[in-house]
C-alpha cells in the first residue's frame, strides 16, 4: 500500500467533520471560554480555561487550515477538470475529423467498387464479342470476297454487253436477210409474171 497523499487526509477529515458544522461550535466554546475566563475567581481557574482557549484557538487554526486546503484542493479539481475537459474537447474535435475524413473514405470506396461493378459488367459484356485482331482478320477476309465478288460482277456485265451487242448485230443480220429473202421474192414473182405473158403472147 503506497504513502497516504495530503488531499486523501483532507478528504477522510472531511467525512469525520461533515460540513463544517463544528467551527461553529468551537468559536461558540471559545467565546464561552473567554467570558468565563474573564469571570474567573482564582489564579489556577483562570490559567486552566486559558489553556482550553489556546486549545480551542489551535483547533480553529487547525479548522482554517484544513479549510483552505480544500479550498486549493477544490481550485486544483477545477483546473484539472478544465484541463481534462479541454482535452475532451480536443479529443470530439479529433474524432468529428476522423468521422469526416471516414466519410469521405467510405464514399471514395463506395465509387471505386461502383467503378469495379460497372468494369466487370463491361469485362463482361466484352468476352461475348470476338476478339479485335480476329475481327479484323475476318473483316480483311470479307473485303478480299468482296473484291473477289466485284471482280466477277464486272466480268458478268462485260460478257453482258458483249452478248447485247452481238444479238444486235444478229438481229441485224436477221433483218437484213430478211429484207433480201423478200426482195428476191418479189423478183421472182415478178419473173415469173413476165414469162407467163410472153407465153400466152406469142411474137409473130
Amino acid at each position: 500500500m503506497g504513502p497516504v497523499t495530503e488531499d486523501e487526509v483532507i478528504r477522510k477529515r472531511l467525512l469525520i467533520d461533515g460540513d463544517g458544522a463544528g467551527d461553529d461550535r468551537r468559536i461558540n466554546l471559545l467565546v464561552k471560554s473567554f467570558i468565563e475566563w474573564c469571570t474567573s475567581g482564582s489564579q489556577e481557574e483562570g490559567y486552566s480555561r486559558y489553556q482550553r482557549m489556546l486549545s480551542t484557538l489551535s483547533q480553529c487554526e487547525i479548522s482554517m487550515g484544513k479549510t483552505v486546503l480544500v479550498y486549493d484542493m477544490n481550485l486544483r479539481e477545477m483546473e484539472n477538470y478544465e484541463k481534462i475537459y479541454k482535452e475532451i474537447e480536443c479529443s470530439i474535435a479529433g474524432a468529428l475529423e476522423k468521422i469526416a475524413e471516414c466519410k469521405k473514405q467510405i464514399l471514395k470506396a463506395k465509387r471505386i467498387r461502383k467503378n469495379h461493378q460497372e468494369y466487370d459488367a463491361l469485362a463482361k459484356v466484352i468476352q461475348h464479342h470476338p476478339d479485335r485482331h480476329e475481327t479484323l482478320k475476318e473483316l480483311e477476309a470479307l473485303g478480299k470476297e468482296l473484291e473477289h465478288l466485284s471482280h466477277i460482277k464486272e466480268s458478268i456485265e462485260d460478257k453482258l454487253e458483249l452478248r447485247r451487242k452481238q444479238f444486235y448485230v444478229l438481229l441485224s443480220t436477221m433483218h437484213e436477210l430478211q429484207q433480201t429473202l423478200e426482195s428476191d421474192e418479189k423478183l421472182s414473182e415478178v419473173e415469173k409474171a413476165q414469162e407467163t405473158s410472153m407465153e400466152t403472147n406469142p411474137k409473130p
